[in-house]
């Protein structure tokens, strides 16, 4: 039990830190002078390693520590930021994030980054600026004495076997230039080893050759149970093996294979990992001790983790009691008792706090999702060449955690879709007479018991003529339909299954997978999505979600026999209207309203209430409500009165209600429908 206790905090705190990271980095390439920024990376990364290494994950705890080796000439000075370094730590960080994945899978956090190591060790060096790629180092061996590096964990395995009188071996197999079947016969080869002993690294990674990502040699540490010449003739056997050179290892050898100038100090590490295996969390230079985390240390430990299932049954238990305080409030009222009237009314402010503070709990800030768009823009934007910003407005808009944790993929799929399809390439923005960078906006915000997330592109729209001859093409629609289509439901074809407008199939898009997969999540959550565009100006994507299980503040009212409840928030006030200032306009009832004229709803007529003594003719009373910009009056028999009531689901049988969000029990136990303001405004 502890033990997953202490996994759940390391997963928690890991996927804090890298997000830190990320964050860091982002900005650091906006000012890379600022050294303030290094110093929180190195913080992050500094914490991460130590909580890594105690963890007993030591392929992060040695990659973590690579990085750090960067980034503390980057912050002593010794060292200046440029793109060949922002890509390599960034690809150190997915590289990371990769291996917590993997220990939230239940794997053991192990990914082969030889690439990566390399990379960093030739940035700490220097070798980079020489012309070669600290990649290509790693992956081809240019002679002997370049031979692939170790990381810390496999070099102590390696000593440690020199040290038991184990045969260690470094075998270099060559492959005919005619050979057909590369991978398979590399295949062969470690089949072979693995009979005869043990694999412990092999440059390239075994990924890479099983792909045929190699020339026609490759290298493998290895630990043998077999003498050189038995191993030596049993590999040369393999058909369309050329040759394989065996070479057995001594502690001398082995530091001579080490490319300087990193081999002493590998040596030095190696030896402390010998002795004591996971004890890699202390700082590795004076320079790391004297900037040890002070208090302003990026991720907050002011607070505790909660199990969402207890929060869940804290949530259902609470608006129990809110229903029974309602009803405590109505009895209290009937029988007219003062002591009883003063204990309700302050049982009322008690669970009122209560209340806000249970809400709270279970609300997290968008922000949880958007943090991680901005390195995604980034990265999209690069492989396509193209300049995007994303502004972000909002990111504090709360919604439940439930949401939350949903919401990420399909919003990831709506940004990738603007990059590539929205925003254009510079060239075609400076024809069109547009700023060579694009703009993409992220805004979150409430309206009514909704959020609303908006992804609004400057690029070039969407095509109606192009969209629609795909969509007959395809057989989404028929030919005479389209020309009958209105704009909007022209551009819902998009989220047709299988649907794409791309002209070639990429890495980003094109595969007609994304846009259905949108709104089969977002519907799944109760949410909807609408588009709107212009043709060279942008387009619009909205997503509507529903705040789920969440007590809320409504104005409730009577119609006819029944009763209903409407959300305060989008509640802009509620007036008694005359006759005379009702008039109609193309067969709609519309009012004044503050120098406009909005629509006039008669609610009971719309959900056929029955016994409704309402009519439309006298003195009616209305409650303006507004979605976005726009604004309804919608017409009530009676005003109830505020009160906080429950937002129930109405269960798997009742779906699809027209402009009903759920339901509530009141204080007498009958049942009122929430009305879905949202709904009644187009």
């Amino acid at each position: 039990m502890e033990l997953n206790q202490y996994l759940s905090m390391f997963i928690d705190e890991s996927k804090e830190h890298l997000q830190a990271m990320n964050d860091n980095l982002l900005s650091l390439e906006s000012s890379p002078e600022d050294v303030s920024i290094v110093h929180n990376i190195f913080r992050s990364a500094h914490t991460l390693k130590g909580m890594s290494a105690t963890m007993g994950f030591e392929d992060l705890a040695s990659l973590t520590h690579e990085m750090e080796n960067v980034l503390d000439l980057v912050r002593n000075s010794k060292l200046k930021m440029d793109s060949f370094i922002f890509d390599w730590i960034f690809k150190s960080l997915d590289a990371l994030e990769a291996m917590v994945e993997d220990i939230i899978q239940g794997g053991t956090g192990k990914l082969d980054v030889s690439e990566i190591v390399a990379a960093l060790k030739s940035i700490v060096s220097g070798d980079y600026l020489k012309g070669g790629s600290a990649s290509s180092a790693a992956v081809k061996k240019q002679d002997s004495a370049q031979e692939p590096m170790l990381d810390e964990f496999q070099l102590s395995i390696i000593q440690q076997s020199i040290e038991a009188g184990l045969a260690v071996c470094l075998i270099d197999v060559t492959v005919r230039e005619d050979c057909v079947l590369k991978a398979a016969r590399a295949y062969m080869v470690f089949n072979v080893l693995e009979q005869n002993g043990e694999v412990i690294k092999s440059t390239p990674s075994v990924e890479d050759i099983e792909q045929e990502r190699f020339d026609n040699s490759f290298s493998v540490f290895f630990i043998s149970s077999t003498d050189k010449d038995s191993l030596e003739k049993q590999v040369g056997s393999v058909s369309e093996i050329e040759k394989a050179t065996v070479t057995l290892l001594t502690q001398a050898k082995l530091d001579e294979l080490m490319s300087p100038p990193a081999s002493s100090a590998q040596a030095e590490v190696a030896a402390a990992v010998a002795e004591a295996p996971r004890a890699s969390a202390a700082p590795t230079s004076p320079a790391a001790e004297s900037k040890k985390p002070a208090g302003n240390a990026p991720v907050a430990n002011r607070t505790i983790r909660v199990d969402i299932e207890r929060l869940d049954t804290l949530m259902n238990l609470f608006s129990e009691l809110l229903i029974d305080r309602v009803r405590l409030e109505q009895l209290a009222s009937e029988i007219k008792r003062s002591d009883l009237t003063e204990t309700v009314e302050h049982m009322t402010r008690v669970s009122s706090d209560l209340q806000n503070i249970v809400l709270k709990l279970r609300m997290v800030p968008i922000d949880t999702v958007f943090n991680r768009f901005p390195r995604m823009i980034r990265d999209v934007a690069k492989t396509l060449d193209k300049k995007v910003d994303l502004v972000i407005t909002g990111a504090d808009t709360e919604l439940d955690r439930t949401v939350i944790d949903e919401i990420g993929d399909p919003l990831v799929h709506l940004l990738r879709n603007s990059v590539d399809h929205g925003v254009e390439p510079v060239s075609d923005r400076i024809n069109a007479g547009k700023s060579e960078t694009g703009t993409i906006h992220l805004r979150a915000y409430h309206s009514g018991n909704h959020v609303f997330i908006e992804i609004e592109d400057d690029g070039r729209g969407i095509n109606r003529e192009k969209v629609l001859s795909i969509a007959v093409k395809n057989g989404v629609i028929q030919q005479d339909q389209a020309a009958k289509m209105t704009d909007e439901e022209v551009y819902m074809l998009l989220f047709a299954s299988g649907f794409s407008t791309a002209d070639k199939i990429s890495d980003i898009s094109g595969r007609g997978v994304g846009l259905d997969v949108v709104k089969t999540k977002i519907e799944s959550l109760g949410g909807t999505v609408q588009v709107e565009s212009k043709w060279g100006r942008g387009s619009k994507f909205s997503v509507q979600l529903p705040l789920t299980l969440s007590i809320i503040s409504a104005m409730l009212i009577r119609l006819g026999e029944e009763k209903y409840a409407i959300p305060l928030s989008s509640i802009v006030e509620t007036a008694a209207i005359k006759r005379e200032q009702i008039r109609m306009v193309h067969g709609n009832r519309m009012i004044d309203y503050r120098n406009s004229v909005i629509p006039l709803v008669p609610l009971g007529n719309l959900f056929d209430v029955p016994g409704l003594a309402v009519s439309i003719t006298g003195d009616t009373q209305i409650v303006v409500i507004r979605k976005g910009e726009r604004l309804a009056a919608l017409v009530v028999e009676e005003f109830i009165g505020q009160q906080e009531i429950v937002l129930k689901s109405l269960g798997k049988y009742l779906t699809n209600l027209f402009a009903v969000s759920g339901a509530t029990i009141l204080g007498d136990g009958q049942v009122a429908l929430i009305i879905d303001t949202n709904a009644l405004i187009k």
